[in-house]
């Protein structure tokens, strides 16, 4: 979407992404994050402290107020979006079905020229390429081509955190240590000195 308002271009509402068409936008919308692990359903007011447990809220008691007739769920759309990329899901270690990814790849290519079609104009013609490339090339199971080319989402491990907090505290107990060290190094010698100036005047006397 960043791509899209910098092309100052408008989504037509024949495209499946349109927010229009997204049959959970408006509950979405009324999912309201106050705090970390505060959350509030933008209807009733009702609290929650996880997501999840709003979600199950909204389908429970909100239910009603879907516009089912016209809006339409975006996960039927997430093959075609590789869902499992951002979502970082174990289907992604699953041997490659041909037969899916073309049928996704084909999915795919019809939601560019919905969304983008060539023939309305130079801005829609790149983004129908864009589209192309970030989306639809990597459905193939030759596994050269890798989805969101450009502009895509860097997922940070928990795993990475921790380590980097790992070797940030070593960092700081090795310097810690060596500070430590010099400054008893530097003790010891000077109390050498000082044996050795004071054996030297008993020497003398």
């Amino acid at each position: 979407m960043p791509f899209v308002e910098k092309e100052q271009y408008q989504i037509p509402i024949r495209c499946r992404l349109h927010p229009a068409n997204d049959l959970y936008r408006d509950q979405e919308e009324h999912k309201l994050q106050e705090d970390i692990n505060e959350w509030r359903c933008g209807y009733c007011k009702k609290e929650f402290y996880d997501e999840k447990y709003l979600d199950k809220h909204l389908d429970n008691r909100h239910f009603d107020l879907l516009n089912v007739s016209q809006g339409r769920c975006l996960a039927d759309v997430c093959g075609a979006l590789h869902c499992d990329q951002v979502m970082d899901s174990a289907t992604r270690k699953t041997k490659c079905n041909p037969a899916a990814a073309a049928r996704n790849r084909h999915l795919c290519e019809s939601l560019a020229q919905s969304c983008f079609p060539v023939n309305e104009g130079p801005s829609a013609h790149r983004l129908n390429e864009f589209f192309l490339r970030q989306f639809c090339d990597a459905h193939t199971c030759t596994g050269h081509q890798k989805p969101f080319s450009k502009g895509g989402k860097k997922q940070t491990s928990i795993l990475y955190i921790i380590l980097s907090v790992l070797i940030l505290m070593l960092l700081l107990l090795f310097y810690c240590f060596v500070y430590l060290y010099r400054r008893g190094t530097k003790r010891g010698a000077q109390g050498l000195k000082r044996i050795s100036k004071s054996g030297h005047q008993k020497k003398s006397s």
